[in-house]
Parts: structure tokens; C-alpha cells; sequence
């Protein structure tokens, strides 16, 4: 499966060892041994020395043993992991803690990718871009809904990039600025976007998957992922500023319940009685009032959190640097 890609301008030479390939992995122990042969054989044949971190995210089917023993031949390899399958975004973010190479190669263990293609993702970061992501070619049973996701992720974050779940390289760095909470590795790019990382993306030939089953299907997880894009969605809109939604939303609540006090004044004086009367009109008062008012208060509160989030980033930053 593993063919040479062709392959554009050389790779510097610094990079052949300053990367680490991070691999995440739940119930892959077939997929193992091929996922490896497949690295040696890269390595050796573009002179690649770089990090090789396999992250076996609680797998219950010795998909660590078989990565403890299929692994040797691989000198920088440090295998991590979970004592319970915590995610893809967990696993990526163990990866980097200790990483100690400078880029980041996001590599899935089925092999539904070409190790082939890491001389050309590093290439591609040579020439200055912070991340690199793969647009998948080939058969892809999640086609549809993938299409889908990624216009909806296009048209709501306006990222330069076409595929956003694929095969990625970046800058380490990147992940000690960007909040990544579960499952939220799909975004990824969108975050380091918006903190204004550069980005752009390579064809890369999608292989079908030969052993193991996917873990990422069901109708489930089209409903989580949606969920997920709102919250992304309002987290970049809005958590800066998030008064701009709540004090807005409070004060056209309150201004719309002071607009309907004043026509039920005007209709008790004028002695017009609406077929509901009055006291429907008294209570949708009350209701958007409070409703306004507590939502002002609510964008109050979360300015000062806000605030002291950006206390904190600040001094994390400062921290980092010294």
C-alpha cells in the first residue's frame, strides 16, 4: 500500500529529524505490525530520524503489547498510555507533552493513509506554514456527511481549507495556546485560525481501511459533531466579548418587555380591553424582564471571567517564556 508519493521541492535537512509522527490508537492491534513495517521502511528510505509517539488510547486488545514488540528498529520511539480510551484529542495532546521535536505529524494507525506522504507535509512546513492538512482523494464511506461538515465548518469559521478531519502537520507551539477540550481535535485547525497560524493543505490518497473497524461512525456522532460546531462556533464569536450576545439579547428582552408594558398602559386607559385581557400581557412583562435582566447579568459575569481568563493566558505566556 505504502508506494513513494511524488514529491516536490527536497526536505531541509534540519527536519528529517526535528518532527515527531503522533499516533493515536484504540483497538488496532491488527493494524500494528504493517503500521510499523510501513514506518522503518519510510524512514529509511527518505533518511527520516525523526519521534515516532504511539499513544494506545485504553485499547483492551493488546494493541500496546503488539506495538512493544513490533516497534524495535525504531530508535526514537516512545510508546504512552491511557488507562481508559479518553479520545483522539487526548491522545494528541499526551503526544506533544512530551514531544520534544519542533512539528507535529497527526498520523492515524489504521494506515488509511500513506506513511509515504510525511517527507511532503514537512516540506510544505518548511516553506513557512504553521499547519499543513490533508485533503483526503480516494473512496471515503463517510463521504457525505464529511462534505457536509466541512462547507458548514468553511461557511461558519472561514478557514482557508477544504478537509478538516485529515491528516495534519503543525507546529508543537501551536497547542500550548489553543484550548482543546474533548473530541474538539476536529477543530483544531479552526482554533489555531482564529489565532492567526497560517494554514494550508496538500492532496493526500485515502487507502482503504484493511484491518479493524472504524471508531468514529454512527448517527451519534453527527449529532455530537453538530453540537460541537455550535459551541466552537459561539466559544470564537463570543467568548471575547460575550456581553456583545448576552447584554444584547438582555437588553432587547427588557426593551421589548417595556414596549409591551406601555400598549397594555395605553389599552387599560383607552378602555380597550383585549379579548385575552389584561393579565397575559402583565405576565409576558414579568417574564421578559426577568428573562432580560438575567441575561444581562449573566454577560456581566462573564465579562469578568473572560477578563480573568486573559489574566491567565498572560501569564502563562509569561511563564512559558522564561
Amino acid at each position: 500500500m505504502n508506494l513513494p508519493v511524488a514529491r516536490g521541492s527536497v526536505l531541509p535537512e534540519a527536519l528529517r529529524s526535528n518532527f515527531a509522527v503522533v499516533i493515536p490508537a484504540y483497538n488496532e492491534v491488527e493494524s500494528v505490525p504493517a503500521l510499523f513495517a510501513a514506518l522503518r521502511d519510510t524512514f529509511a528510505r527518505h533518511g527520516l530520524d525523526g519521534e515516532v509517539i504511539f499513544v494506545d488510547d485504553g485499547s483492551k486488545d493488546g494493541t500496546y503489547d503488539s506495538a512493544s514488540l513490533h516497534g524495535e528498529g525504531i530508535p526514537r520511539l516512545r510508546l504512552l498510555r491511557h488507562r481508559r480510551n479518553l479520545g483522539k484529542t487526548e491522545a494528541m495532546v499526551s503526544a506533544a507533552q512530551v514531544a520534544t521535536a519542533e512539528y507535529l505529524i497527526l498520523f492515524d494507525a489504521d494506515l488509511q493513509h500513506s506513511t509515504e506522504e510525511f517527507p511532503r507535509f514537512l516540506t510544505k512546513l518548511a516553506e513557512g506554514w504553521d499547519i499543513v492538512t490533508g485533503r483526503k482523494r480516494g473512496e471515503y464511506a463517510k463521504r457525505a456527511v464529511s462534505s457536509v461538515y466541512n462547507r458548514l465548518s468553511r461557511t461558519m469559521f472561514d478557514v482557508p481549507v477544504r478537509d478538516l478531519n485529515s491528516m495534519k502537520a503543525f507546529r508543537r507551539e501551536i497547542l500550548d495556546e489553543i484550548p482543546l477540550r474533548h473530541d474538539w481535535h476536529r477543530f483544531f485547525v479552526v482554533l489555531a485560525h482564529a489565532q492567526g497560524y497560517s494554514v494550508t493543505e496538500i492532496d493526500t490518497d485515502l487507502f482503504p481501511r484493511t484491518a479493524g473497524v472504524s471508531k468514529y461512525s454512527g448517527r451519534g456522532r453527527v449529532l455530537v459533531g453538530v453540537g460541537d460546531l455550535i459551541v466552537v462556533w459561539f466559544y470564537l464569536k463570543f467568548s471575547a466579548k460575550p456581553m456583545q450576545f448576552f447584554g444584547g439579547s438582555g437588553l432587547a428582552l427588557i426593551t421589548l418587555g417595556i414596549l409591551v408594558g406601555l400598549v397594555a398602559i395605553v389599552l387599560r386607559v383607552a378602555g380597550l380591553m383585549p379579548p385575552f385581557g389584561y393579565r397575559p400581557l402583565l405576565t409576558l412583562v414579568l417574564l421578559l424582564e426577568t428573562v432580560g435582566f438575567m441575561l444581562f447579568g449573566f454577560g456581566f459575569i462573564a465579562e469578568l471571567i473572560a477578563t480573568l481568563r486573559v489574566e491567565v493566558e498572560d501569564l502563562r505566556t509569561r511563564l512559558r517564556s522564561r
